[in-house]
């Protein structure tokens, strides 16, 4: 459980305080924002695993947002892929060996909480770990970052806070007060019963996916502040009478481009403000 080639983290104000940026799926077209790009397939980098998910690019992209330092991962990896924990928060700890202290999650989550609808964004407050495995298994190294690493604010409040205050501001032409909700993490790759969904909702879940909880864990033991967001791509399995398809979460992941480019605008400045 060490950062990716060795323990070696970058220093310096501008490498302390780049943003990381994490794209889930139908996410990520988001990268086509960040200026003087420079992209590097995940596959060249050694011992990154592959993105093999649709909607998943799979590449890094360092550059700038405004004038925020960012690196972006396009893409990420899953356990329903076949990886173990350790390889789909490979590119967490990758951001912390370049340095990052703040990352920003974003996912596509099915809505258990009645009062969303698809294409909302949806700020994770905290999460339920229902994977069944955990990325800090097996021995720890005291170096990183503690044994028992606490999670109580898994989700950093002052990044929420800044979240809702910059979609405020934003409004989309109405007000707009940005829901938080909890997000429960299930293996997949099936997509919940419902049943499942039923349990979901009684032990407090707002929110399911496949994703972002081992990233979550791996930051926080690194250190790192993590504001999470969702983007709501369809009702969960018996809340919408449809059938699910990942191309829905596809379509409303891109439908919803526009608001979230717009939102993580505002947001990265003051993410990178020192404080």
């Amino acid at each position: 459980m060490s950062p990716s080639r060795g323990g070696h983290r970058a220093s310096g104000p501008e490498a302390s305080q780049t943003i990381g940026i994490v794209l889930g799926s139908g996410l990520g077209a988001f990268a086509g924002i960040v200026e003087n790009a420079m992209v590097t397939p995940y596959a060249e980098i050694p011992g990154w695993p592959r993105s093999t998910a649709v909607g998943h690019a799979g590449k890094m992209i360092r550059g700038k947002i405004g004038h925020v330092p960012v690196i972006v991962l396009a893409g990420r990896a899953h356990l329903y892929e076949g990886y173990t924990t350790a390889e789909v928060t490979f590119g967490i700890r990758e951001l912390a060996r370049r340095g990052v202290k703040s990352v920003v999650l974003t996912n596509a989550a099915g809505g258990i909480n009645p009062d969303y609808k698809p294409g909302d964004l949806v700020l994770i407050s905290d999460h339920i770990n229902l994977l069944g495995a955990n990325p800090l298994t097996g021995p720890n190294d005291d170096s990183l970052g503690p044994r028992f690493p606490d999670m109580s604010e898994a989700y950093s409040r002052e990044c929420r806070e800044i979240a809702r205050t910059a979609a405020l501001e934003l409004s989309y032409g109405m007000d707009f007060d940005m829901a938080e909700g909890v997000y429960a993490a299930v293996p997949g790759p099936s997509y919940e019963t419902p049943a499942e969904i039923r349990y979901l909702r009684a032990i407090g879940a707002d929110l399911v996916g496949m994703s972002t909880v081992p990233e979550t864990i791996m930051a926080n033991y690194l250190g790192m502040k993590v504001l999470a967001i969702s983007c709501v791509t369809n009702m969960a399995a018996g809340i919408s009478p449809h059938k699910l398809s990942h191309r829905e979460v596809l379509e409303t992941g891109e439908n919803a481009r526009e608001r979230l480019t717009a939102l993580l605008r505002l947001i990265i400045p003051r993410l990178h403000a020192p404080a």
